[in-house]
């Protein structure tokens, strides 16, 4: 499952770098991520980016059920990406401290920070799965690479 996992992303990788050469918007850039990496793992079932805005974690590109539009500061999965600026993976969301329930099927979870070109974090991309232990290494460094792309380094890309 690992080899596959890595040949998919590695997939993935290549469609976003034909996809996001077209804007260097972020907005167009993280709906882009989400939308292939949505259609691109079964196991994915709401994928989105949570934005910091006005100090809040605000709901912003996503795909899947309805979403929780703010997520109470400081609390469940998506505030630890960005309290701990790394990384979250929860193989049972049920016993996350403070879990925020949105959608009552997630079962596992993955949380990478969003960082800005100054490196600050600015949000997290959110995934959820149904199935318990969904992520793992691979994920995490593959989801770190593909939430690089929504600030590039070249700042000359096409608008």
């Amino acid at each position: 499952m690992t080899k596959d996992k890595q040949e998919l992303y590695e997939l993935v990788l290549h469609q976003l770098d034909q996809y996001l050469c077209g804007s260097s918007d972020p907005v167009a850039r993280m709906a882009t991520i989400v939308a292939i990496l949505h259609t691109s793992f079964d196991h994915f079932f709401w994928t989105g980016f949570y934005t910091l805005i006005d100090g809040r974690l605000t709901v912003g590109p996503y795909q899947g059920s309805p979403a929780c539009l703010v997520l109470e500061a400081h609390t469940g999965v998506c505030w630890a990406g960005v309290d701990r600026r790394q990384p979250v993976v929860v193989a049972n969301v049920h016993e996350f401290p403070g879990h925020i329930v949105c959608d009552g099927r997630a079962n596992s979870e993955i949380v990478v920070p969003l960082r800005n070109r100054d490196g600050e974090v600015i949000g997290v991309l959110d995934v959820d799965s149904a199935d318990f232990d969904s992520f793992g290494d691979v994920d995490v460094e593959f989801l770190q690479r593909i939430v690089a792309r929504v600030f590039p380094e070249d700042k000359g890309m096409r608008q």
